[in-house]
């Protein structure tokens, strides 16, 4: 069993070191969302949770690796630096990624890159992460007011230095998440509240392409390569035709679902799973079992 080094419930599997005679690579993707902001304890805020979670994963020995290196070992697991590990990211875009900021009900919050320098600092383990953010800029303006705190803090300003560190990752979420809160989305002609029905070239090129084009140009010379669908909604359509077919005009090298399922090597690359903080897990207990799951053969 994996000792318990940083006070956490130990794994309830055998030493992970054991499961290495036969290779399979096996990562848990990890996705939080800055503005999940209720309290200031670990069920009510991501920032709390993320900061907790570092340190049980640490205590656990599992290294936490980056995003875009996850998705370089599918084209050759066989000699993929890891075997057994976390990757991080988080969706949206909203200021409290990058900006430490007063919240108006519970006070300071640490940004996700604060918490992520803090963590280095403090143990020397660097720890990536992948922020997929919303592209328009209409659309964040239009979140912001409507299901933010309405002060501005859904810009891009930070995007082009988060590019040049290697915390926070800029990658793409889409144009505007087919939000209903959004008074101009790019595909008017489907419901809101859904990315399933993103199921025809131009709704996806005015969502996915348009949002990639954004971020290049935002961001150069940084590059997006991966994509987060919005609610976690695929179709066949963009995992088999769209994403795939269309890759020299999008740029994109993978895309990832809120499936709750690890990225294996025989995992799709364009239907990649991710565990959702307060929905798939909601305590340190909670996620010590769910490592301990889905690190199995």
């Amino acid at each position: 069993m994996i000792p318990d080094q940083a006070g956490f419930p130990a794994l309830k599997t055998p030493d992970l070191l054991a499961l290495r005679h036969n290779f399979a690579m096996r990562t848990v993707v990890l996705t939080y969302h800055s503005v999940n902001i209720s309290s200031n304890d670990y069920a009510g805020n991501d920032h709390v949770a993320l900061r907790e979670d570092l340190r049980l994963i640490a205590g656990l020995g599992l290294p936490v690796v980056p995003l875009r290196t996850v998705v370089a070992a599918l084209n050759d697991p066989a000699n993929a630096p890891f075997e057994r590990a976390v990757a991080l990211s988080c969706d949206d875009g909203s200021w409290f990624d990058w900006h430490d900021l007063q919240h108006p009900t519970w006070g300071m919050q640490r940004s996700f890159r604060g918490i992520l320098d803090d963590h280095h600092r403090g143990t020397g383990i660097a720890a990536e992460m992948s922020s997929f953010v919303i592209t328009s800029p209409e659309a964040r303006a239009d979140l912001d007011r409507l299901s933010l705190i309405d002060k501005g803090w859904w810009d891009d300003s930070w995007w082009p230095q988060a590019a040049t560190e290697s915390l926070l990752r800029i990658e793409n979420h889409s144009w505007d998440h087919n939000h209903e809160a959004v008074s101009r989305r790019a595909a008017p002609d489907t419901s809101p509240g859904n990315f399933t029905h993103i199921d025809k070239f131009e709704r996806a090129d005015r969502q996915i392409r348009q949002a990639s084009d954004y971020l290049n140009r935002h961001c150069a010379p940084w590059r997006s390569t991966l994509f987060a669908y919005p609610y976690g909604d695929s179709n066949d359509y963009l995992e088999r035709e769209y994403l795939p077919d269309f890759q020299h005009q999008h740029g994109l090298q993978a895309a990832f679902t809120t499936d709750p399922k690890p990225v294996t090597s025989d995992s799709s690359r364009w239907s990649l799973g991710r565990y959702v903080c307060g929905f798939h897990w909601k305590s340190p207990e909670e996620l010590a079992d769910l490592l301990s799951g889905a690190m199995k053969s």
